[in-house]
């Protein structure tokens, strides 16, 4: 039985020679970026989204934390934090798995049978048992405005991005204004 951190090695490895692009953060392999595309044939069939990987220490024996960094209307996906029910991952997790089946299976089955009973979304949830077609428009609508390619290019968090980031050279100052020269 091999290490566990050769497991992850293998794994990421895996995931990045198949067809999904992924994107470490800090040149690491516990944490990464990997761009999924909805379903065919589901509401979310079109969207683009930019799934946040964290690789425990105990995997593969410890599931790992998936969520999405772009917004997605589904019930069982916080709308702020873009964190998925943990139990769609934990209740089914076995070190059997590797990351390809996140990807392959349990994700595409969250979008294809979302879970009202069991939210993290109230609003999502409580409108696709109240109104399934106003609920349908709506995950239409995000991911017209939320998952399409261009939304996950840019790396920055939305905060962050717009036209009011001016750069030290635009404003004409620099740290060097602000605490003034270095002693000898």
């Amino acid at each position: 039985m091999s290490s566990p951190s050769k497991r992850r090695e293998m794994d990421v490895m895996k995931l990045m020679m198949s067809d999904y692009t992924v994107e470490t953060i800090n040149d690491g392999l516990n944490e990464f970026n990997v761009e999924f595309h909805g379903p065919k044939e589901s509401l979310y069939e079109g969207g683009v989204w930019k799934i946040r990987v964290e690789l425990p220490d105990a995997y593969p024996y410890k599931s790992p934390s998936i969520g999405f960094v772009n917004k997605i209307f589904h019930p069982n996906v916080d709308e702020l934090s873009g964190s998925v029910c943990l139990d769609v991952i934990n209740q089914s997790w076995s070190p059997m798995f590797d990351l390809l089946n996140v990807f392959e299976v349990f994700l595409p089955q969250l979008l294809l049978y979302p879970n009202p009973s069991d939210p993290l979304n109230g609003d999502a949830a409580s409108l696709m048992m109240k109104d399934r077609k106003l609920y349908d428009q709506k995950v239409k609508e995000y991911c017209e405005r939320y998952a399409k390619k261009e939304h996950i290019t840019n790396s920055m968090p939305e905060e962050e991005s717009g036209d009011d980031h001016i750069t030290d050279e635009e404003s004409g100052s620099s740290d060097d204004d602000i605490a003034g020269h270095a002693d000898p």
